[in-house]
């Protein structure tokens, strides 16, 4: 089975999230994606995937996703923040044949492995 997680590796729940996979005998993918970026099919895909859409992919914590929200941005203005802002992807997300999910709580990724 293909794992992929979609890793901050300076996020302590990605880090956990990753430590996880490993513990479960998995030997996943790992897509740094602050280096790499996001592009538009990849986050439709996790969106459906999830079952959250592009919208639940949105990291309400940070300060740029905050203002988006306030302003009423519909999914397309979001997909085009998430896609100059990498950092507005919540984290980590865990992708495989089974689905997508994002590790919040960490044991969610359990789900699709």
């Amino acid at each position: 089975m293909t794992v992929t997680i979609y890793h901050k590796p300076t996020c302590s729940t990605s880090r956990a999230a990753l430590a996880l996979l490993k513990e479960r005998g998995l030997s996943p993918l790992v897509v740094d994606y602050m280096k790499v970026g996001w592009d538009r099919a990849t986050l439709e895909r996790l969106g459906a995937a999830t079952g959250s859409g592009v919208r639940g992919l949105l990291r309400t914590k940070e300060e740029g996703a905050k203002a988006l929200l306030a302003s009423g941005a519909d999914d397309a203005a979001i997909m085009a923040a998430m896609i100059a802002e990498p950092v507005l992807v919540e984290r980590p997300i865990v992708e495989t044949a089974k689905g997508a999910r994002i590790g919040r709580p960490v044991e969610t990724v359990l789900e699709v492995v």
